[in-house]
């Protein structure tokens, strides 16, 4: 009975991938929004409200109020820049490149409250890891006035611009579904997994460029969101991994000294509304973020997240039609508003992320050892 219960998830979640799928290639852009906005606050709530009641996968009772506190700090800066308030705080988080340099922490020090109990032990490893990330993120060239500063790389790209993003709705996804699977033993739960790598090839691969319903100018106006949208990410993986040719400036360069793109509206949307790479690029954000959210809410009955005291359930319920509320009203307000909550889940969720990984590693030793059949123990993916 509960393989068949495992079977039938996991055909479910073959399917809603195939779904993902249809709806990315039909609407791409309109796609994330909806999902972003509708789906993704419902999210964040119950994800938070069951790794609360797990204890956020960490060996210590207090662990996830250091990463709260990193979301905090983040979140304090996004609102003091964009409303332009206690500004020596603003320049001096810009000056010693804080956010990389939190996140990487956040990131990092989650492998002690996944794996490491004694406090003592975890004070002074996040000591030494503040050291390694505040080197790491420190300043390493100089711009075209001489001034000490950092410039990413490629390593300290995924940490700052892909580990929020795509690397949590796309890897650490197929990450949980994997570790399910080899958990359980499950040929279905291996089947989609190998449904869920292939879906970015196929949006790649299969009618690149065309777009089946063009992207309106509401869906324009709510992806730029006045600068503080998605646009952005866009923008960033175009260029760090030079999938196409961005406008240039003439006559303008860039701290480092390098032609600068050329950010307005305009030039931006040419390349990420209508150019071929733009359209199958936001296919697999838009494929990664809709079947994150259904993935969670497809696995209701495994994880159970949805068995919460009454009055919990009722505030959750609350709030998620208060933030579709705001984001049906203004895109931009949405994104705002809802900026704590978002970056936050991703934030707890990382002593989740490790377990998983670890988890992997594990079953992996043991199907290599002893073959690929059911454990004795009742394990539930």
């Amino acid at each position: 009975m509960e393989l068949q219960k495992e079977n039938k998830v996991n055909y479910i979640n073959i399917a809603l991938m195939l779904v993902s799928i249809i709806a990315a290639f039909v609407m791409p852009f309109e796609t994330f929004l909806f999902a972003y906005a509708f789906l993704g606050p419902l999210h964040y709530l119950t994800e938070i409200s069951w790794l609360h009641d797990r204890k956020y996968f960490a060996k210590g009772k207090l662990d996830f109020l250091f990463l709260l506190f990193i979301g905090l700090l983040i979140t304090y800066d996004y609102f003091a820049v964009k409303y332009n308030f206690h500004t020596s705080f603003t320049a001096m988080y810009s000056d010693l490149n804080l956010y990389g340099k939190l996140l990487a922490l956040a990131l990092f020090g989650s492998i002690l409250f996944a794996l490491v109990k004694n406090i003592f032990v975890k004070i002074v490893a996040i000591v030494l890891l503040f050291a390694f990330v505040d080197q790491w993120f420190a300043p390493n060239a100089t711009n075209y006035l001489g001034e000490e500063i950092f410039r990413p790389n490629t390593a300290t790209f995924a940490v700052t611009s892909l580990v929020p993003t795509l690397i949590h709705v796309y890897v650490f996804t197929g990450l949980f579904i994997l570790y399910g699977s080899l958990k359980s033993r499950n040929w279905t739960g291996l089947l989609s997994f190998l449904v869920f790598v292939l879906a970015p090839f196929i949006l790649w691969n299969f009618f690149p460029g065309q777009s089946l319903i063009p992207i309106t100018e509401i869906g324009k106006t709510a992806y730029y969101a006045g600068g503080d949208g998605f646009w952005d990410l866009n923008v960033s993986l175009i260029k760090e991994f030079n999938l196409t040719n961005l406008p240039i400036k003439k006559g303008y360069v860039d701290q480092f000294g390098d032609p600068a793109i050329d950010t307005t509206p305009k030039a931006i949307f040419a390349v990420i509304f209508n150019s071929k790479v733009g359209i199958i690029l936001m296919r697999i954000i838009a494929f990664a973020y809709l079947y994150h959210y259904l993935n969670w809410f497809s696995k209701t009955e495994v994880i159970k997240w949805h068995q919460v005291p009454k009055i919990r359930l009722g505030i959750i319920i609350f709030l998620w039609i208060a933030a579709c509320s705001i984001y049906a009203y203004d895109y931009a307000m949405g994104l705002t508003f809802l900026f704590f909550l978002s970056f936050c889940h991703v934030l707890l969720e990382f002593p989740l992320n490790v377990i998983s990984i670890v988890g992997i590693g594990k079953e992996s030793i043991s199907i290599m050892r002893f073959g690929f059949k059911k454990p004795n123990t009742d394990l539930k993916s």
